[in-house]
């Protein structure tokens, strides 16, 4: 769908704007780029690298003789298996590669939170360790290592299969939008049983019998949307670059070719008609010599396979800078492209390259530098010919050529080289040996020299790597750092490049990746916790810096000067207090995990708690005194000795009104039953307003007696409320 959004956008572009550039003039400028720098790429620099790899590889230099020695000295793969295990230490041995920088007191929360969340995005989510570990072996052997950042919108599909479905779970199943359903089988399910009297009921109401449901078997496929960073350490024949580029910075053009399947192009939402009438049977890369170099199995010939969407089809995803819009300004741009002619696809504008490079001896003003190969590669070749040299000479000199007289030996005889075998002649003297002397020996200070040599080009030596105990048996101590340390500047250096140029690149364009496409919180487990990570609102521009520790000595001078400055917090902190000017708890942690750190131990948090985040456990109540305690006993009692006259009070008061009440009402009884007795007795009439009138009247009498009864208790109850006023409102002692 986006690759037709964009084709559309161009379209009205190209109405609107006639200095808009069309699509087939855009097609023919990235073509005319793809062309340059895969000449570049595939006539000038893979033929260096293809060299060094077979270097690496200690393949035969092809001017070999039958009969001769034939060895190959291993000095490029020594030199980059010595420094490789120094550089992965490096980087992977602590829990954070790099750190992210605040722009401002506003960011260092985020900034921190950042930090965790991107080292664990890298080493969690991608291969992170094997990742750095190709792009650092390509860079010491093959000028650059490249690695790939972008983000993935791919789906996580879950296949899953249902029985026993009725027709509501199907229709519920068949709603959600992420689920596909492939119905298998339906049939009908069985009715719970009925009794014989509810049936009988049924019958004779004329009620229907009850059918049986409808049940499925069925297929669920569920596609669960998952975005994420992918970091990938990409093959150095994929990668493209102006010739005039030097740096990704500064170039006009980077692209990543590579060859994809119809299927995969599909996938990334290309139409199907489309991208298949761009496949073809051959390989469009088959012109690289190093790709073939690093694997010789592969072959120019696709397999035989008759399905349509594995067919083979060369993505060349460029970004250019280029004036589309016509404003005088090349601006960035994504530009995809396919198939043999460079068939446009799609093309949107783009903000950062997503790519980092790592290069151990970078050449000024240029893309490609020198690798740990390009050093060492002569070395080989001269210690490998006087190696054969002086392995020829002691064969010469073990099993020596012989002269014999023509047709006086039997030459069968002479060319039995086994021990002990005799050689027929017919008289004494016809075979003699042409003894040669060994003369390797003279050799060795030769290949001694190469050693040097090269120890002074890397600084990787067999005393400073320890694969020799008597190399320094003899030396001061100064003399063995000044050793170990020669090798380790070497290394260090190395390090350093790499932090400053790639791992910076990398890190930046994770963070602007997670920023600009994380659309919701993730829940991740960070120092021993799960926690709710939005990348919403951090600042996508902060600036990553590595955390190594380079050009400060070894790992046990480190050490050591981490164990005296931890000494000195502590004496601090016992001397002036654990609040002083000098030094706090906080920083004696961050002493403590940085010699944790060092020791190898990559999660700190399991050794030392960080005194930020610590919360000390509630305080107890503090226990009164016995004085305080008694006055408060007696207050107790006091109120508890007026609630309960209140408590007697109001059922007085209680009482009271319900007598009022029950003399009021048989007053009136009282009056009634009065007048209906003269009225049967007398036969006299009595009027109804006169009983009224008299009724009324002893209610108001006993109205007024309830009233003083009132006036007598609230009396009381002023009386209760102040026990302690007539001695003056203080309360007993």
């Amino acid at each position: 769908m986006e690759p037709e959004i964009n084709d559309l956008t161009n379209q009205v572009q190209e109405l609107v704007n006639p200095d808009y550039l069309s699509d087939d003039e855009l097609q023919g400028i990235v073509a005319s780029e793809i062309d340059d720098a895969v000449d570049f790429i595939d006539n000038i620099v893979s033929p260096l690298r293809a060299k060094a790899t077979e270097y690496y590889r200690g393949d035969p230099f092809g001017d070999e003789e039958d009969g001769r020695s034939q060895v190959v000295s291993m000095d490029v793969r020594d030199t980059v298996q010595a420094i490789m295990p120094s550089l992965m230490r490096v980087f992977t041995s602590g829990d954070k590669v790099v750190e992210y920088v605040p722009r401002g007191p506003e960011d260092v929360d985020s900034a921190k939170q950042a930090t965790e969340y991107v080292n664990y995005i890298f080493q969690k989510d991608n291969p992170g360790f094997l990742v750095l570990h190709s792009a650092f072996k390509d860079a010491l052997v093959r000028k650059n290592g490249i690695i790939k950042f972008w983000w993935d919108e791919s789906f996580e599909t879950e296949t899953s299969d249902l029985t026993g479905l009725d027709d509501a779970a199907l229709a519920s199943l068949s709603a959600d939008p992420n689920i596909t359903v492939d119905v298998q089988s339906s049939y009908e399910g069985e009715l719970p049983p009925i009794a014989a009297e509810e049936a009988a009921m049924m019958q004779q109401l004329g009620m229907p019998m009850p059918q049986p449901p409808m049940m499925h078997d069925v297929i669920v496929t569920r596609r669960l949307p998952r975005g994420r960073v992918k970091v990938e350490a990409l093959p150095p024949e994929e990668f493209l670059i102006d010739r005039r580029a030097k740096s990704l910075e500064d170039a006009e053009f980077v692209a990543h070719r590579r060859v994809v399947t119809v299927s995969d192009l599909v996938a990334m939402g290309y139409d199907y008609d489309e991208v298949s009438a761009l496949a073809s049977d051959t390989d469009d890369m088959d012109t690289n010599v190093e790709r073939y170099t690093r694997n010789p199995a592969l072959t120019t010939r696709n397999t035989d396979r008759s399905d349509p969407a594995s067919r083979k089809v060369t993505y060349i995803e460029a970004y250019i800078r280029v004036d589309r819009n016509g404003d005088g300004i090349a601006e960035l741009r994504r530009v995809c492209v396919a198939g043999v002619g460079k068939t446009l696809l799609s093309d949107q504008p783009w903000d950062v390259l997503p790519f980092a490079s790592f290069c151990p001896d970078p050449e000024p003003h240029d893309f490609f530098g020198m690798s740990m190969a390009d050093i060492v590669m002569d070395i080989q070749r001269i210690k490998s010919v006087v190696m054969r040299n002086s392995l020829d000479s002691l064969a010469m000199s073990i099993h020596p050529r012989v002269a014999v007289t023509e047709g006086q030996v039997n030459i069968e005889d002479v060319m039995n080289t086994e021990t002990g075998a005799i050689i027929r002649q017919r008289s004494p003297g016809q075979v003699q040996p042409l003894t040669m002397p060994y003369v390797g020996k003279e050799a060795f200070p030769v290949l001694a020299y190469m050693d040097e040599t090269k120890q002074n080009r890397t600084g990787i030596s067999r005393a400073a790597a320890g694969l020799d105990a008597d190399a320094l048996q003899s030396s001061t101590a100064g003399a063995v750092a000044a050793t170990v340390n020669a090798a380790q500047q070497h290394i260090e250096m190395i390090a350093r490049i790499f932090a400053e140029t790639g791992m910076r690149t990398l890190f930046r364009g994770i963070l602007r990746l997670v920023c600009q496409h994380q659309d919701q919180p993730r829940m991740v487990r960070l120092t021993n916790e799960f926690v709710p990570i939005d990348p919403r609102g951090w600042n996508a521009t902060m600036d990553a810096t590595a955390t190594i520790a380079l050009g400060r000595g070894t790992d046990s001078e480190r050490m050591a000067m981490l164990t005296q400055i931890g000494q000195m917090q502590k004496e601090a902190m016992s001397t002036l207090g654990a609040i002083n000017p000098l030094t706090d708890i906080q920083k004696l942690h961050n002493t403590l995990s940085e010699m944790t750190a060092l020791a190898g131990f990559k999660d700190t948090s399991k050794f030392w708690s960080d005194p930020a985040q610590f919360q000390p456990p509630p305080q107890p109540p503090e226990k009164p005194d016995v004085n305080e305690q008694l006055i408060q006993a007696q207050i107790m009692q006091i109120q508890a000795d007026m609630q309960m006259k209140n408590a007697d009070l109001q059922l007085k008061r209680e009482n009271a009104m319900r007598e009022d009440d029950r003399k009021r009402d048989e007053l009136e009884i009282e009056v009634y039953m009065k007048a209906a007795e003269i009225e049967a007795k007398y036969g006299t009439q009595l009027s109804a307003e006169q009983i009224k009138k008299s009724a009324a009247i002893a209610k108001e009498v006993m109205k007024a007696q309830a009233d003083m009864v009132k006036e007598t208790v609230r009396g009381e109850e002023n009386q209760g409320a102040n026990p302690a006023g007539s001695a003056g409102g203080q309360a007993p002692s």
